[in-house]
């Protein structure tokens, strides 16, 4: 992964430039908190997080969620459970992640993303 200080979220689709956007799938972002990163002593980025968030405890959102990034309108649609490629990033790491990897997001509104936009939860 690599630290962007803007992307271009595409409607239904996820970050423009990305390998894992994929139009009409649910898993087109996803979300990880820093705090968890540094508990795990993992850096940002490692875990192929899309956003990295700072204060938000991101495995405590609900499905279903809305929140405002910048000018893009995401929804939280998944938990994403860790897959085998943690273990290439240290071994047991997925079994440490399981229920802390953060959550994945649809985007249904696009727009740009700038780092240090604030995440608003919406109704």
């Amino acid at each position: 992964m690599q630290e962007l200080s803007e992307v271009r979220a595409l409607d239904n689709t996820g970050f423009e430039g990305c390998a894992h956007a994929r139009h009409g799938r649910t898993r087109q972002v996803l979300l990880m908190d820093r705090e968890t990163l540094e508990a795990m002593d993992l850096r940002p980025g490692i875990i192929r997080e899309n956003i990295t968030t700072d204060g938000l405890n991101v495995n405590g959102l609900q499905i279903g969620q809305l929140l405002r990034v910048g000018e893009a309108r995401l929804e939280v649609s998944e938990v994403c459970n860790p897959c085998d490629l943690m273990e290439a990033i240290r071994p047991g790491l997925r079994k440490e992640l399981w229920g802390r990897r953060g959550m994945l997001c649809r985007v249904l509104e696009g727009g740009v993303i700038r780092r240090g936009d604030s995440i608003e939860k919406l109704s």
